[in-house]
């Protein structure tokens, strides 16, 4: 069964663990005037994430689906959702909404670098990322209020690791990619010529809370961690 975990207030992480792989996916919901659902999961999560959500609110009132790019585990289940959720809108990056028309179903919301969505008491800064973690349509939600940054695949964790954390992740995150490096799942995060300048505008918001897809949401520095990570990015895969 999913586990709940509230890591910022409203703000609550839904992680479904897969022994097979040993990885968690997480999602994550903000409970509020406009709900947002932030990663769909894939469609075989669908059943077992709509659960989760349901104990925290009724998943017909979801306002706003948000996922950083194209992928199964960021928008799979994004068709079956928006049949629970009737009057959702997706949420991406401008150049998402129109290169993935068909998939978004023509609907989607698609946000500018800097453009804000506000859902009640929360307010979330849309940041382009393109191929950062993955895609050219790449983007971030980062909510200014409590400094919470929902950053998808940045500092992948491997393991059934703690939901919540103010240790740091950061040898953790290596050996993950270190480990994928090894074989099928290499080149995970493409390190270019405009890497660091991505990573170094994210570090600048000063984010409180690092809510990550895989591994531990990070509770801390989070300046300091993404600068770390950005390091990382460039000794596992090397700076052009």
């Amino acid at each position: 069964m999913a586990s709940t975990t509230e890591i910022a207030p409203d703000i609550f992480r839904i992680s479904v663990f897969v022994p097979e792989i040993d990885l968690q996916f997480n999602h994550f919901v903000v409970r509020d005037e406009e709900p947002l659902l932030y990663h769909t999961g894939t469609r075989a999560f669908w059943g077992e994430v709509r659960d989760a959500v349901t104990r925290i609110l009724d998943p017909a009132t979801i306002r706003w689906i948000g996922f950083s790019h194209v992928e199964a585990d960021e928008c799979g289940a994004l068709g079956e959702w928006l049949k629970v959720a009737p009057h959702a809108v997706p949420v991406c990056s401008r150049l998402g909404a129109q290169v993935n028309a068909d998939f978004v179903t023509g609907r989607a919301r698609g946000m500018d670098d800097g453009e804000l969505l506000v859902t009640g008491t929360h307010r979330f800064s849309f940041r382009r990322t393109p191929q950062l973690p993955h895609g050219w349509d790449a983007g971030l939600l980062f909510e200014e209020c409590d400094r919470t940054l929902l950053c998808s695949d940045l500092l992948h964790q491997n393991g059934d690791v703690p939901a919540v954390t103010g240790d740091d992740v950061i040898e953790r995150a290596r050996a993950s990619l270190l480990e994928y490096e090894a074989g099928a799942l290499a080149d995970y995060i493409p390190y270019t010529a405009r890497t660091d300048a991505v990573m170094q505008a994210l570090a600048e918001l000063e984010p409180q809370t690092l809510a990550a897809m895989h591994g531990s949401t990070y509770v801390g520095d989070g300046r300091r961690t993404l600068l770390e990570f950005n390091e990382v990015l460039r000794d596992v895969f090397g700076e052009p």
